[in-house]
C-alpha cells in the first residue's frame, strides 16, 4: 500500500507540476527549491548509509570457498556486461541530447576532475582515494574512501573476532551497533523519500514554466535508454547461463521465475520478493545452500539493474550538460559504480542514492536528479526485476557448477 501510494502522490506531483508550470511560467523557477532540498538531503544521507551497509553485509556473511570462487566468477561476468551494455546503449542512442534545459548549465560539475582523468593513472587516481582521516570522506562523500574505510572496518571486526573468542561478547555488541546505525539511516532515507513528490512537483513546475514541455522528449529517452538495456541483458545475458550453463529449458525457467518478476514489479524491491525467490529456486531445484548464498547473501555485491542503469545515467547526464567522456573516464565511472553499489542492494531508491554518490565523485552536477526522478520511479521497477532475476541466475549457475564437480570427483574416487 506504501508503494501504491507513492506512486499515487508522483503521479499527482507531475500533474500538479505541469499545471503550476503553465499558470506560472518563469515564476515557478522558485519551486525548483524542492528538488534543492531533496538533493542536499540525499547527499546527507548516502555516505553513512552505504558505510554501514557495507559493514552489515560482511559481518552477515559466511561464504564456503567452494561456493565462493563460482560465485564471484559469475558475479564479475554479469558485472562487466552489465557495465558494457549499459555505456553501449548511451554511447550509441545519446539519450543525454534530447534534454535540452538551457537552465541546467555545467556550472555545477566540477570540470577540473575531467581535465585531470584524461591521462588516467589508476593506481595514482586510488592512491588519492585512500582516506587520511575518518572525517573528510563522509564531509566530502568520496564513495571509494568511504567503501574503503567500510571494508578494512568490517573485515578488521570479523578478524578481530576469530583471534579474540574471549571478547565475543564485546563484538556481538558491536555488530549490533552497526545493524542498528544502518536501520536508523534507512528510517532516515525513508523520511527523506517521503519529500519525493514535493521534488518532483517543484522540478516539474520549474521546468514546465521555463521550457514547455520540451524537457520530456530528453525524460522518454531515458526512460527507453535504460529499460532497452535491462531487457538486452535480461534476454542475452541471463538466458545463455540457463540455457547454456545450467542446461535448464527457458520456458521451465520462466514458468517458475514469472511470479517473484510479476512480484518485484508490483513492490519495487528485491528484498520483499525475497521469499518468492528462494520458493521459485526450490522449485527450480536449486540446493538451499546455493538458493541463500545467490538470493541472500551475494545480493549485496550483485547489483546488475543499479549498474546497468547507472551506466546509462551517468552518460546520460554527460550528455546533457554537453560533456564528452572519453572511453577511460567512462571506465573509471563504471568502477566508481560497482564500487558504490556494493552493499546498497535493498536500501529503498538504492540506484538513486549510488547515482548521486557516483555523480559527486566524477564531478557531475546533482541539479539534474529531481529532473530524474520524475520517471526514476518507473525504471526503479525494472532495476528491481533484474536484480531478482540476478539472484536467481546466480544461485542456480552456481549450483549447477557445484553439483559437477561433486560429480566429477565422485567418478575419479
Amino acid at each position: 500500500m506504501k508503494k501504491k501510494s507513492l506512486t499515487l502522490q508522483i503521479s499527482i506531483a507531475i500533474g500538479l507540476g505541469c499545471l503550476v508550470g503553465l499558470w506560472l511560467g518563469p515564476q515557478a523557477q522558485a519551486l525548483g527549491q524542492f528538488g534543492k532540498i531533496f538533493i542536499e538531503a540525499i547527499k546527507t544521507i548516502a555516505a553513512p548509509l552505504i558505510f554501514f551497509a557495507i559493514m552489515d553485509s560482511i559481518l552477515t556473511s559466511t561464504i564456503r570457498w567452494q561456493h565462493a570462487r563460482y560465485l564471484v566468477m559469475v558475479i564479475v561476468i554479469n558485472t562487466f556486461f552489465a557495465a558494457a551494455i549499459g555505456l553501449a546503449i548511451s554511447n550509441l542512442f545519446k539519450p543525454g541530447l534530447y534534454l535540452k534545459i538551457d537552465a541546467l548549465s555545467a556550472q555545477g560539475a566540477d570540470l577540473g576532475k575531467f581535465k585531470g582523468l584524461e591521462k588516467i593513472d589508476i593506481v595514482k587516481t586510488f592512491i588519492e582515494y585512500v582516506p587520511t582521516n575518518f572525517v573528510d570522506p563522509f564531509r566530502q562523500n568520496i564513495v571509494i574512501s568511504v567503501v574503503l574505510m567500510a571494508i578494512v572496518f568490517g573485515f578488521g571486526l570479523k578478524t578481530a573476532q576469530v583471534r579474540n573468542p574471549d571478547l565475543r561478547h564485546s563484538f556481538e555488541i558491536v555488530e549490533k551497533l552497526v545493524s542498528a546505525s544502518l536501520k536508523i539511516f534507512e528510517v532516515i532515507l525513508g523520511w527523506i523519500i517521503k519529500l519525493v513528490p514535493f521534488a518532483i512537483f517543484g522540478v516539474i513546475a520549474k521546468t514546465v514554466g521555463e521550457h514547455g514541455f520540451e524537457p520530456f522528449h530528453g525524460l522518454a529517452a531515458y526512460l527507453l535508454a535504460g529499460f532497452a538495456g535491462l531487457i538486452i541483458h535480461v534476454l542475452l545475458i541471463y538466458q545463455i547461463w540457463i540455457k547454456f550453463i545450467a542446461r535448464i529449458p527457458l520456458s521451465y525457467f520462466w514458468s517458475k521465475a514469472k511470479e517473484p518478476v510479476l512480484n518485484a514489479i508490483g513492490s519495487n524491491s528485491s528484498l520483499a520478493t525475497l521469499p518468492m525467490t528462494l520458493e521459485s529456486l526450490d522449485q527450480l531445484g536449486v540446493s538451499k545452500t546455493s538458493a541463500r548464498l545467490g538470493a541472500c547473501l551475494s545480493t549485496n555485491f550483485n547489483n546488475d539493474g543499479i549498474l546497468l542503469y547507472e551506466a546509462m545515467a551517468v552518460l546520460f547526464v554527460a550528455q546533457a550538460y554537453g560533456i564528452d567522456l572519453s572511453i577511460g573516464q567512462q571506465l573509471l565511472a563504471m568502477l566508481f559504480a560497482i564500487i558504490a553499489a556494493i552493499g546498497i542492494t535493498g536500501v529503498p531508491e538504492a540506484g538513486i542514492v549510488s547515482l548521486s554518490l557516483v555523480l559527486i565523485t566524477i564531478g557531475l552536477p546533482l541539479e539534474i536528479l529531481p529532473i530524474l526522478l520524475t520517471v526514476d520511479w518507473v525504471i526503479a521497477r525494472g532495476r528491481s526485476v533484474v536484480n531478482v532475476l540476478s539472484d536467481m541466475v546466480v544461485s542456480i549457475v552456481v549450483d549447477k557448477m557445484v553439483n559437477r564437480k561433486l560429480e566429477v570427483f565422485k567418478s575419479i574416487t
